[in-house]
């Protein structure tokens, strides 16, 4: 997807570990619950704040490894912006050729997972994670 770096293929390994985190949290089960009985425009947004939230997940995991193991390093937070950017709904829209459809988004715009991301790598605190009461 144009996202190169160790870092990039961490965060979206990370973001994937998010998803774990969540299923054991119960988070994921919430989520499909209550998207059953919403209009799709609503589960769609639920299903984007699921993805944020791994995102952020990500970021906690990589402020903690990076404060244990220095394993950050210079262009490292970049690559993963970079990632976070290319793997956006509004992104992947637009290099099919398509035009951005909020409504139909399922994983957030470029700027909202770059933004989640970065909250968790900034904070390294899974509290400040719940993109659900949050309007980002």
């Amino acid at each position: 997807m144009g996202a190169g770096g160790d870092f990039a293929q961490a965060y979206v390994l990370a973001h994937e570990v998010g998803h774990h985190v969540q299923n054991q949290l119960g988070v994921s089960m919430a989520v499909q619950r209550r998207q059953r009985a919403l209009p799709k425009k609503d589960a769609n947004r639920l299903s984007v704040q699921a993805e944020l939230q791994a995102d952020c997940y990500a970021g906690v995991w990589a402020h903690h490894a990076h404060k244990q193991f220095q394993l950050l390093e210079p262009g490292d937070l970049e690559e993963g912006m970079n990632a976070a950017a290319k793997i956006g709904d509004d992104a992947l829209m637009a290099s099919a050729g398509r035009r951005a459809h909020p409504d139909s988004f399922t994983h957030g715009s470029s700027e909202q997972r770059q933004t989640w991301l970065y909250r968790g790598l900034e904070t390294g605190d899974p509290q400040q994670c719940d993109t659900f009461k949050s309007n980002s």
